[in-house]
């Protein structure tokens, strides 16, 4: 490695993979940003509650924020994580899944994934009064794999 590669010690500069004569230079694995794997674990849920108890989304919109707006009422000193909608006269029944008190609750990936599953489940079942056994008959718990 030549000196120049590590400049004021500021680290390695240039590709990392360099091209090898087997074929071109490697690509490096890229994670999913922390909003398009929430987003992926919303429609995964409703995408599983769709399949198991279709009526549960019959007419409701589920949607992502990224924060409780002030107007949201709060419970004690509680940040909400998510917020169920009753239908109006010009809007449809709502489901809104507030990304950033999920995504601080939750210890890894799969346990946010877990938690957005859940907090679904529970608002469809206030905002709808069918039971959560019955949106979800098969639970979500850690031994789950989707």
């Amino acid at each position: 490695m030549s000196r120049r590669r590590d400049r004021h010690g500021r680290g390695l500069r240039g590709p990392l993979a360099m091209p090898h004569e087997h074929g071109p230079m490697a690509r490096l694995r890229r994670t999913r940003s922390r909003d398009a794997f929430f987003t992926e674990c919303v429609s995964a849920s409703a995408a599983r509650i769709t399949k198991q108890c279709p009526e549960a989304l019959r007419g409701v919109q589920v949607g992502v924020e990224e924060v409780p707006h002030l107007s949201v009422a709060w419970s004690g000193n509680h940040v909400p994580l998510a917020a169920a909608i009753e239908a109006g006269v010009d809007h449809p029944a709502r489901v809104v899944v507030y990304r950033r008190p999920l995504e601080h609750r939750a210890a890894s990936r799969r346990g946010l994934r877990i938690l957005v599953h859940r907090t679904i489940v529970e608002q469809l079942s206030a905002l709808t009064g069918l039971s959560q056994e019955t949106i979800d008959p098969e639970g979500y718990g850690l031994d789950t794999e989707w």
